[in-house]
């Protein structure tokens, strides 16, 4: 709600300076902290499509959690259900009311949160990656790293569909009637969801190193892919002007300051969300997130990085929340992550003059 909006921002100072805010190294923007967020690495957050301020988070500890965020920006814990491995995905039915979650142990699951009971929808052959709910087929569609995506009955437990693809499903984004598959070996597949099974595009990343994530546009024409260097493309289906790839995500030379020269340093494109004013979010292996105006190719505004990566993010249906979570994203193998310690949900309260499209005047 706008009271949400104007009440988060005068008072994230105020408010929850301590435990749960405060600027510090893992919090340098100020942002709210929820204190209960999973023990281990977030993997996905998706906002109640009814109930807006409700946030739904998967974790690598086995758990999907619910919060609700209040007016004055605290995060209330609702609900939370566990699965036999780490979960990788989550996201909610359109009624608001059930969430659908998947991960390691290869199963899909749905969960209502009025019975707090589990129902199984079904299995693949190998972990699944990426879900989505698409309402207009009443149907929850995943992608796992058997080299499939399938479609399942969102209200009993019925395979309705399956696909093979070439490799392995990296990231997934759907807005019926777009589906993007970000797969393995830079592969990229489009499916028009009215006209399954086989694929309206078939294409290679145009970014030459290895796919972290991909998200389709507001307006539904293209889609954005991101990478493990640093990198953005841009990819319009009908318009190829409009296509092009840029850098972000990369340290800074700061000898100039008196600070250590990092423009060598590379990091990981890990999330990229889309606001509902058609620009989007970018955030990394750095701990930063970015917000963009990819009609304009303008950077909108860039903020501190936190002391860890952020490994998930995603805007609020009204464009005023962005949640993002910080922890370890597993870039540097097993060896590291006991030491990672610091693992949270941050929530951002957007101005529009952030997110807003470029107009000139900033």
């Amino acid at each position: 709600s706008v009271g949400f909006k104007l009440i988060l921002l005068s008072f994230s100072v105020a408010m929850f300076g301590g435990s749960g805010g405060g600027m510090n190294n893992n919090n340098p923007n100020n942002d709210i902290v929820i204190d209960s967020s999973p023990s281990e690495t977030v993997s996905c957050m998706r906002f109640n499509p009814k109930q807006q301020n409700m946030l739904l988070a998967s974790s690598w500890d086995k758990t999907v959690s619910c919060w609700e965020v209040q007016q004055n920006g605290m995060a209330v814990p609702k609900a939370q259900q566990k699965m036999e491995g780490p979960i990788l995905a989550c996201d909610w039915a359109q009624d608001g009311q059930t969430a659908f979650m998947a991960g390691c142990d290869n199963k899909v699951k749905a969960w209502s949160l009025s019975s707090n009971q589990t129902m199984d929808l079904g299995m693949h052959q190998a972990p699944v990656k990426t879900l989505f709910a698409v309402q207009e087929m009443n149907a929850v569609c995943t992608g796992s790293w058997d080299k499939t995506i399938k479609f399942w009955d969102a209200r009993s437990p019925k395979q309705i569909g399956s696909i093979d693809l070439d490799e392995r499903v990296y990231s997934m984004d759907a807005g019926h009637p777009l589906l993007v598959v970000g797969m393995a070996e830079r592969k990229v597949s489009i499916f028009d969801l009215r006209k399954l099974p086989q694929p309206f595009r078939n294409l290679e990343s145009p970014l030459r190193m290895q796919t972290r994530c991909v998200a389709a546009f507001t307006s539904k024409d293209g889609f954005a892919i991101g990478s493990i260097e640093g990198r953005v493309g841009i990819h319009c289906f009908e318009d190829k002007s409009r296509c092009f790839a840029f850098k972000c995500h990369r340290g800074v030379d700061g000898s100039k300051q008196g600070k250590p020269d990092r423009s060598k340093e590379i990091y990981s494109v890990n999330c990229i969300a889309f606001h509902k004013f058609n620009t989007f979010a970018t955030a990394g292996s750095d701990g930063v997130y970015t917000f963009w105006d990819k009609d304009a190719k303008r950077k909108l505004k860039s903020f501190e990085a936190s002391g860890n990566a952020i490994t998930a993010a995603t805007f609020n249906h009204q464009g005023n929340i962005f949640a993002y979570a910080v922890g370890y994203d597993w870039s540097k193998g097993i060896e590291y992550a006991d030491k990672q310690t610091y693992s949270k949900i941050h929530l951002h309260a957007v101005k529009d003059d952030e997110i807003s499209k470029y107009t000139g005047d900033r």
